[in-house]
């Protein structure tokens, strides 16, 4: 309840706080789809993978694990610890990849153009 108060306290008094808070709050049914389909790409693509790359040598032991790798290839983060071996396997990785480009890139740009809309409600109120 004292970080929240004292955020807040500090937030009237930062501009790009308040243009960031308002533009997420009118963003949220554009972020909620957002996750809504990267939660979705991320149980498909991880059960995909799984039923691909299972073997007794392979780090897809299970989809969860699976699905760990579809997280991190989503988001961009890539860490290597889990990589595909089949063709098929590398295949689905490169649609996984396009997918999550184009899950991001949608709902970015109404946010973007919110965020735009925020600010200049915001500049000609100063």
């Amino acid at each position: 309840a004292v970080v929240s108060t004292q955020s807040t306290g500090l937030a009237r008094h930062s501009k790009g706080i308040i243009i960031v808070t308002k533009t997420l709050a009118a963003s949220v049914n554009e972020l909620a789809l957002l996750l809504f389909f990267w939660f979705i790409g991320v149980i498909i693509f991880g059960s995909i993978m799984y039923y691909l790359e299972y073997s007794e040598e392979s780090k897809f032991t299970s989809i969860l694990q699976s699905s760990w790798w579809a997280v991190v290839t989503m988001s961009t983060v890539g860490y290597g610890d889990m990589v595909p071996e089949t063709p098929f396997g590398k295949l689905v990785a490169s649609v996984c990849m396009m997918f999550s480009m184009i899950v991001i890139a949608l709902p970015v740009t109404v946010i973007v153009s919110k965020f735009t809309r925020v600010y200049a409600k915001y500049k000609d109120k100063i």
